[in-house]
């Protein structure tokens, strides 16, 4: 009995979607694949699959079973990596892509502790107003905020970062402050524009309410350091990310507007391409970064 074996090859039978698929693909025959199955559902003592002459569909214990079981085998996966290059030395060029103002303020710091401990690696950072395609530009890896629409691509959060709206009290004593998001519509707001997305429009939710505005104002950027500068200075209401305005919160200089309200998290990933076989240098690296919320230095309220 081999469970890890039981289960890779479930996973694999549900995959191909055929017995007669995998047969082909384990060079076997299609009767030794339903024996194999036969043998599975007879220790389990539970059907895990429904099988027609078409196809097959899992039954509510082999969801059960592929659901847990795949997680399970990520992790057995990834425990032998572990333990197969737990004597590799993090060394030669390791190749990061992040954006300007977040990279700037807490990847090159950090990339600077790293190879402190790591002397044997060579780091090349890039900084990008957008994240660049990490297979096409052969980075190792990039950091990313919020959702990642590139399936093929493994992430690891670092960090939860929630986004504000804000303005500095010049700003909130001459135009007065929004009670609710609506509000918005009446004020200056700055906008930035970015990812070549549509601009100008935030969501806002509160419960099971949602809400889209679609602010206007007289200045706009695509930096965010310049929309940034530009609130400091009393011009308008601005939507930043919380790693970029909670030192001014804490100190005064902007104050959080609409706080009930909740927008969009940009919550901070470290990607890249695959999971398995990484690089001693790769993997060392994300795993110092899974533990940089005090070194880069994102408070909590």
């Amino acid at each position: 009995m081999d469970p890890i074996a039981d289960l890779e090859f479930f996973k694999r039978l549900v995959a191909h979607g055929s017995l007669s698929s995998l047969a082909r693909d384990l060079g076997v025959t299609p009767p030794a694949v339903s024996a194999r199955l036969a043998q599975l559902e007879k220790r389990l003592g539970v059907r895990l699959l429904n099988r027609t002459t078409r196809r097959l569909a899992m039954t509510q214990e082999g969801e059960m079973y592929l659901g847990t079981g795949s997680k399970l085998l990520e992790e057995v996966q990834e425990l032998e990596r572990m333990v197969s290059s737990s004597r590799d030395i993090p060394r030669g060029l390791l190749k990061v892509n992040a954006t300007f103002g977040f990279g700037r303020r807490h990847i090159v710091p950090a990339l600077s502790e790293f190879t402190l401990q790591y002397p044997e690696v060579e780091v090349q950072l890039d900084l990008t107003d957008r994240p660049l395609n990490l297979a096409e530009s052969a980075f190792d890896v990039g950091i990313r905020f919020g959702e990642l629409p590139d399936s093929r691509l493994v992430a690891r959060k670092i960090a939860s970062n929630r986004r504000f709206v804000c303005a500095s009290s010049q700003y909130i004593e001459t135009h007065g402050a929004p009670q609710v998001p609506d509000d918005l519509r009446n004020h200056r707001c700055i906008v930035l524009r970015e990812n070549d997305t549509a601009y100008g429009t935030w969501h806002f939710s509160k419960g099971k309410r949602h809400q889209l505005v679609k602010v206007h104002g007289s200045m706009s950027s695509n930096d965010g350091e310049a929309t940034l500068q530009w609130a400091l200075k009393g011009h308008g209401v601005l939507v930043r990310s919380e790693w970029d305005v909670w030192q001014y919160i804490d100190d005064g200089s902007l104050k959080r507007l609409l706080p009930d309200w909740n927008l969009p998290p940009a919550d901070i990933y470290a990607v890249y391409p695959e999971r398995l076989n990484l690089s001693a240098k790769v993997r060392v690296f994300v795993e110092f970064l899974d533990g940089l919320t005090a070194p880069l230095r994102i408070p909590r309220p």
